[in-house]
């Protein structure tokens, strides 16, 4: 039997003459992506739990522009964000919420000097306030003292300077968090930044995002906890690299709330 999930969009609630408490703004990976498609729906099914009037544009939200303005195309960039901006202002969006980095900080950062002023938070910022108001609880559950390390997405922790709010999530599910040697503002780039996802590495010693996963597996952890489909993809696939997926997951920290909720 197949799930259902709840999922309004932007034209439904302006066609009854509502506004959401928060736009969802899924972001490329977390609509295409298979793997993201999975931290997709373990959010929606968190905002659900926690009675979360939200709404999505749907086939009407673009690409943030993250992907072409760093990899130094600006005139598509503008573009995309002036397309993005057209419909998130049409709508009247004050809030938005992401569970991508890469759109969370585009949205937050970039975004404002082209006419879009919203209120961005990252996927974690925002459970971290619906638990401080109540509105979720998180408990322990299957993960409870399991051993855990967290990578800091770029794009959150050094860009935007956000490390607590996953780590105050995580520590919510009793687990045991073990720091990589580099960690927060020494944290390193799992290798997808700067539209570096979409080509293959160039040459040298070795492939970064495998540097980083050995960093993650020194910590002995059962799972490497992220925040970002980017990091997704290529701390997976640093898993795969070194031979350890019989040993370790990989898994965003929406997902982890919401397995631990049996969601």
């Amino acid at each position: 039997m197949t799930e259902q999930i709840k999922v309004p969009t932007m034209a439904e609630y302006a066609a009854q003459g509502k506004q959401p408490e928060v736009l969802f703004f899924v972001g490329c990976a977390g609509s295409f992506d298979d793997r993201a498609k999975k931290i997709t729906k373990a959010f929606v099914k968190l905002l659900n739990k926690a009675n979360i009037d939200f709404a999505v544009l749907g086939t009407e939200e673009g690409c943030n522009g993250d992907p072409a303005k760093r990899a130094g195309n600006e005139f598509l960039f503008q573009m995309q964000a002036m397309t993005n901006i057209e419909v998130l202002n049409g709508y009247g969006i004050k809030r938005i919420v992401t569970t991508c980095p890469h759109c969370f900080n585009t949205l937050k950062n970039e975004y404002p000097e082209l006419g879009g002023n919203y209120e961005v938070m990252h996927h974690t910022q925002f459970l971290k306030s619906l638990l401080k108001e109540g509105r979720l609880k998180v408990e322990g559950g299957k993960f409870k003292g399991k051993k855990i390390t967290f990578h800091d997405p770029c794009y959150l922790g050094r860009a935007n300077n956000e490390y607590e709010a996953p780590r105050e999530l995580l520590e919510k599910l009793e687990m045991e968090l073990v720091e990589m040697k580099r960690n927060k503002k020494r944290g390193m780039c799992c290798g997808a930044g700067g539209a570096q996802m979409f080509k293959e590495p160039e040459a040298g010693d070795q492939d970064v995002n495998v540097l980083r996963t050995e960093q993650a597996l020194e910590t002995s952890s059962e799972i490497i906890a992220t925040g970002c489909p980017f990091c997704m993809v290529m701390m997976t696939d640093g898993v795969k690299a070194k031979n350890a997926e019989d040993n370790v997951q990989v898994m965003d920290v929406a997902e982890m709330i919401a397995s631990a909720e049996d969601l």
